[in-house]
């Protein structure tokens, strides 16, 4: 648990508590104010005309219904019941409890909000400039080794997305300093990366130590552990995809450091979460067509 001397610690270092000294001091991205409060934008998605953002825990007992209001008027709410997968479905068969199982959605249409919860795992916001669609998806180790972010990638694809013209933006996650997991976890996540590729099987040994060179795993002071940085294992299996680290916008903020700003259930224990969204900008269209 998070005592009341880390608390008031993280408040005195919280940047939204020195607007003139820390404010907006993230290197590609903007805290956005509104009558309700302040949100992440990612510079990337917010250029190219994309309403979206990550929520913090301030925004606590405010839900998607309520947030998407300070995002866009007039915006359908959809959203998945998170099982830490790798299935992404198109936004209209999320639009009511009981919510579909899933861990991402992509727009089948325009003036839909898509939105997902993390306490930990990355939120990721995709948007396509050339046909407007977008999708949300909660990617923690799981759902790397499920592939999330590569089927997102296809449906939107499918929809008439060019590779070049897509962009996303991870939100705040674990960083990988605090990210403790099992060797087991950390060989999962190495053979999805592997696996992404035509190359013939890797030893895994050699694996393993490539993701170290490239800062995805760090070795642990225990046995049987080591050290991932899940951002970095997205944006590996982006890169994998066909994208260009120009495409890619990542937050740097960690979800357990920041104990003001974001819950975490590795730093907590608590089943508590913030909201990340992003409203498609495709012309209205029947999910046929689209």
């Amino acid at each position: 648990m998070t005592t009341t001397g880390q608390t008031a610690e993280a408040d005195e270092q919280d940047p939204l508590n020195a607007p003139d000294t820390l404010f907006n001091q993230l290197e590609g991205w903007t805290w956005a104010g509104c009558y309700g409060g302040y949100y992440l934008q990612a510079n990337l998605l917010e250029k190219a005309g994309f309403e979206h953002g990550f929520f913090t825990r301030r925004w606590q007992g405010r839900g998607p219904d309520e947030l998407a209001g300070y995002l866009s008027a007039g915006v359908s709410v959809h959203r998945p019941q998170q099982v830490h997968g790798g299935s992404v479905l198109d936004a209209s068969r999320a639009f009511r409890a009981p919510w579909p199982q899933a861990d991402g959605l992509v727009s089948d249409r325009g003036g839909q909000s898509l939105w997902v919860c993390s306490a930990d795992c990355i939120p990721v916001l995709i948007a396509d400039q050339h046909t407007g669609h977008a999708a949300a998806c909660h990617v923690g180790w799981r759902g790397v080794v499920a592939r999330i972010l590569p089927e997102a990638l296809s449906r939107l694809l499918s929809r008439g997305a060019r590779k070049e013209d897509l962009l996303i933006a991870l939100g705040p996650a674990v960083s990988g300093k605090n990210y403790q997991v099992e060797a087991d976890v950390a060989q999962a996540v190495a053979q999805s990366l592997e696996a992404a590729t035509d190359n013939p099987t890797v030893e895994q040994g050699k694996l393993l130590s490539a993701l170290k060179a490239r800062g995805v795993l760090a070795d642990d002071i225990e046995q049987q552990r080591l050290r991932l940085d899940i951002r970095l294992a997205a944006i590996e299996q982006l890169l994998l995809a066909g994208l260009s680290i120009n495409q890619i916008n990542s937050c740097p903020l960690c979800t357990v450091a920041e104990a003001s700003l974001f819950y975490s259930w590795r730093r907590d224990q608590v089943k508590t979460v913030q909201w990340s969204g992003i409203v498609s900008q495709a012309e209205e269209c029947a999910t046929t067509s689209c």
